[in-house]
């Protein structure tokens, strides 16, 4: 009910999305006379901000072509070198014979495409090879394809870095952080020789204990009946995974919304400030960002209510009950894993000491291969992403990787 209500909503607003586009193209026109008053451009601004927040959104491309290596500029290109139903493990190639550190990018499966990283990636490729995790819209994928467990999650990464091995570097980016924990500690428990050189994790909820967030306390202010009809609706007939429970993509970016309105309201009225104004070029990186921010996906069900239940009411790694496949999973056992961790001084959502949270769960990992990094004035966000992410935690991650390789 709750995914037809929604689709029914979006039907309905396309004769206001018709107006939009026709206002734009018709003011736009270079003959149109309004466009040269200040209720004209008015007008075209404020009918391109209502645009840019009811316009639907599919899959963002990557819109990375070039790197900018230190041997120059070199062609790049996205190539899947294995496929699962749930993810794609995407190769970033670039066209060049320099042997960089081999990094594996673990985006989250949280709502948003893996493009949501794609100023991480262009900072990374500079001189990393990177691979990315590439998660797939639940809605698209066929129940036949089974289900997607909290378990499958890691027995995913597991096989990923077993792929990629030796000498690989993960990278995790907030949801992913305590699943990629898990599935390096089982490697080290096994002594698997896939065990990653390096594991950086940034903004994630490894110890939800660390510090409170909104995101925190709703998980124990709820019970999980609440989640599971509140939160949890089924796909309609005409999509590919027809039937199947997901957690929508336009809850979540709804929830990240509710969090800051205002953040989000001021936003849009200096979009709709800078049009007016004509600066195209403000303007258009709120665009970009919002073009962004609002291409979600969906999320299987079971996955989602597991990472509730496992990540966040019962706090499972932190608490040391954590399990996978009937096996304990023991951050202890990590010991040739160097552990770097990153966090936003303004982080609402994964806020500092959450992340940190990791330097206590593996203590045999020696001293001189583990670092954390606490960068000021930042938010979620602006940990993988923005002007701070290139200039401060890029080559912070950058150094790290060398010195531990």
């Amino acid at each position: 009910m709750l995914y037809s209500l929604y689709e029914t909503q979006r039907a309905l607003m396309a004769p206001v999305r018709l107006f939009t586009q026709t206002t734009m193209a018709m003011n736009g026109h270079p003959l149109a006379p309004l466009s040269y008053v200040a209720f004209g451009r008015a007008l075209e601004a404020g009918v391109e901000v209502l645009d840019s927040v009811i316009k639907y959104r599919g899959k963002p491309d990557w819109e990375i072509d070039t790197a900018q290596t230190p041997d120059g500029p070199v062609a790049v290109s996205f190539e899947s070198v294995l496929s699962t139903p749930f993810c794609d493990l995407v190769h970033v190639q670039r066209d060049t014979k320099r042997q960089d550190p081999k990094v594996l990018l673990i985006a989250p499966v949280s709502g948003h495409y893996a493009t949501l990283l794609r100023g991480t990636v262009q900072a990374l490729i500079a001189d990393h090879d990177v691979y990315i995790t590439d998660w797939t819209d639940a809605r698209g994928i066929p129940l036949s394809q089974g289900f997607f467990h909290l378990d499958d999650y890691v027995t995913l990464l597991m096989d990923f870095m077993r792929h990629l091995a030796p000498d690989l570097h993960v990278i995790a980016v907030c949801q992913p952080a305590p699943i990629t924990l898990a599935a390096v500690a089982l490697l080290a428990d096994q002594d698997d020789p896939a065990q990653p050189a390096s594991m950086t994790l940034m903004g994630g909820p490894i110890d939800p204990d660390g510090a409170p967030t909104v995101v925190t306390q709703l998980a124990d202010a709820r019970d999980m009946s609440w989640f599971e009809t509140r939160c949890i609706t089924t796909v309609p007939a005409y999509y590919p995974g027809a039937h199947r429970r997901v957690y929508p993509g336009f809850l979540q970016i709804g929830a990240f919304i509710a969090m800051n309105p205002d953040r989000h309201v001021t936003a849009h009225m200096e979009m709709f400030r800078h049009l007016v104004e004509g600066d195209g070029e403000s303007a258009e990186g709120k665009q970009r960002f919002y073009n962004e921010y609002l291409s979600v996906m969906d999320v299987p069900a079971e996955y989602y209510l597991e990472t509730v239940q496992r990540v966040f009411k019962e706090r499972q790694l932190p608490n040391g009950t954590m399990e996978w496949c009937g096996l304990p999973v023991r951050p202890e056992a990590i010991r040739k894993t160097a552990l770097l961790t990153v966090e936003g001084e303004l982080d609402d959502i994964s806020a500092p000491g959450q992340t940190l949270g990791a330097h206590r769960l593996t203590p045999n990992i020696p001293n001189a291969r583990r670092h954390d990094h606490l960068e000021k004035a930042v938010g979620h966000y602006g940990i993988f992403n923005g002007r701070k992410w290139r200039e401060n935690i890029a080559p912070v991650i950058g150094r790290f990787i060398r010195d531990v390789s």
